[in-house]
């Protein structure tokens, strides 16, 4: 029998088990990502809306090439691209932008503003792209290429394809030479102050910095995406979601050089379903907190992920000194390979050139789940909560966790680390936790005489 890769023969039989049906899985989906499909097939909703009309509805189809775009990768396009918005956005009822199939079109750094009187399809069929030099943004806002704002009921898709070229911004990235200083670079497609909006069906390559962001944003949903730049590509997260309420991301497949998906600041009823991450920097929720300020991130839940040899697999980070809280946060059915950290929550989070000094102020983390979580840790602290002295972590749940060696450096065993954090566990849980029950806290915050929480009471 070929070796897999285990290491000694004194490990249980279930964790044996364990590591086959995972490597065994793992393949299966790996083969499936390959051609970018769905992970995880969840339960489709048997209820069905019936919708009548009375007429049909009349749609004006405006072609960016009417505005006389050449579409050949080397003229510049841009103003051919507002002209068509233009015309689209002040068409009553229902229009088509059009970036026709075969076709590259050269955009420089553009803001495309709301409100419209239409609900505009912006159908992306051929090849956008950036410039190369970071020059063309002397002058402009270095955070931004393609920013839509206050734009309501718009539909992007098309099956096409948004380049940043962002190999020039990334040799020049402190990230990269830790000998110059840091700059900002733009994120290639921001959606700010936008409601009811779908981006669905592209690619996104190569972003300067990250590819996709959501910020200000109300009842957004973006499926079927494919996200693509090297591993070592600096600060180019796949999908950012920042001060937004209600947004779902689904049936997408994230392969970058930081966190596939990362939630910070306000952000509430977030859905995250059926995703492909690797490599990258995982799923986050922050971090939070930066420069001792108060920030949430709330009811937020991960159902169906696939992490592939990522920095860390699902995370919750927060700085010393920030004030708030991170909780009712769920991630479920999460399966891993070869993932550093698995499973982490760092309240002393630092990603500074300069040490952080201590602080006794840290946003609250409470209430959150972790189910069904299973696959392999490159690390041997598969588990790792770290939480504040003055601000504990509670109210921490694990349940069904299966996280075992992916390598025999350390002899197979995984391990769990606590610091200040309370909870409880159901079913198999591997690591076994280290989670100071809830009840303990109880008891420890009534023989300090201390006060409940503001948020608790």
């Amino acid at each position: 029998m070929k070796n897999l890769g285990y290491c000694s023969s004194s490990k249980t039989t279930i964790v044996i088990f364990i590591h086959v049906v995972t490597i065994l899985v793992t393949q299966y989906l790996t083969q499936r990502t390959e051609a970018f499909d769905p992970l995880i097939q969840l339960p489709r909703s048997t209820f069905t809306r019936t919708r009548t009309r009375t007429r049909p509805r009349s749609r004006r189809v405006i072609s960016v090439v009417d505005f006389a775009a050449k579409g050949d990768g080397l003229h510049n396009d841009t103003q051919s691209f507002l002209e068509a918005w233009k015309t689209a956005c002040s068409f009553p009822g229902f229009a088509n932008v059009d970036v026709p199939y075969g076709k590259t079109f050269l955009i420089y750094p553009v803001d495309i503003a709301g409100h419209c009187k239409s609900k505009i399809t912006l159908r992306i069929l051929g090849t956008i792209v950036a410039p190369k030099d970071p020059a063309v943004w002397n002058g402009l806002n270095q955070r931004r290429w393609l920013y839509f704002h206050g734009v309501n009921h718009l539909t992007v898709e098309g099956g096409g394809s948004i380049n940043g070229m962002g190999h020039e911004w990334w040799a020049r990235s402190c990230k990269t030479n830790s000998t110059i200083p840091c700059h900002p670079a733009p994120t290639a497609l921001t959606f700010h102050k936008c409601k009811n909006l779908k981006v669905k069906n592209l690619t996104l390559l190569n972003s300067q910095q990250m590819h996709l962001a959501f910020t200000s944003c109300m009842r957004v949903v973006a499926s079927h995406l494919r996200v693509l730049a090297p591993p070592s590509s600096p600060n180019t997260d796949g999908v950012h979601i920042s001060v937004c309420k209600g947004v779902e991301v689904r049936d997408t497949v994230i392969r970058t050089g930081d966190d596939c998906i990362s939630i910070v600041r306000n952000s509430s009823r977030v859905w995250i379903r059926n995703i492909t991450c690797g490599p990258g920097h995982g799923i986050s929720i922050g971090s939070l907190g930066k420069s001792n300020v108060w920030e949430k991130a709330q009811d937020i839940y991960v159902n169906g992920a696939y992490l592939s040899n990522t920095d860390n697999g699902v995370r919750i980070k927060t700085w010393q000194g920030g004030v708030g809280f991170a909780s009712k946060i769920t991630f479920q059915n999460i399966l891993m390979e070869n993932v550093s950290n698995p499973i982490i929550i760092d309240q002393y989070y630092c990603d500074s050139q300069k040490p952080c000094k201590n602080q006794t102020s840290a946003v609250k983390v409470e209430s959150i789940s972790f189910i069904n979580v299973q696959g392999t840790s490159a690390t041997k602290e598969a588990i790792k909560f770290a939480c504040s002295d003055t601000s504990p972590c509670e109210g921490l749940y694990l349940e069904n966790i299966s996280i075992v060696s992916a390598s025999c450096s350390f002899i197979g065993n995984t391990s769990s680390y606590c610091w200040q954090a309370y909870g409880s566990t159901q079913g198999f849980v591997y690591p076994p936790s280290c989670l100071l029950s809830n009840d303990n806290f109880i008891k420890q915050r009534v023989s300090l005489g201390s006060k409940p929480a503001p948020e608790s009471i």
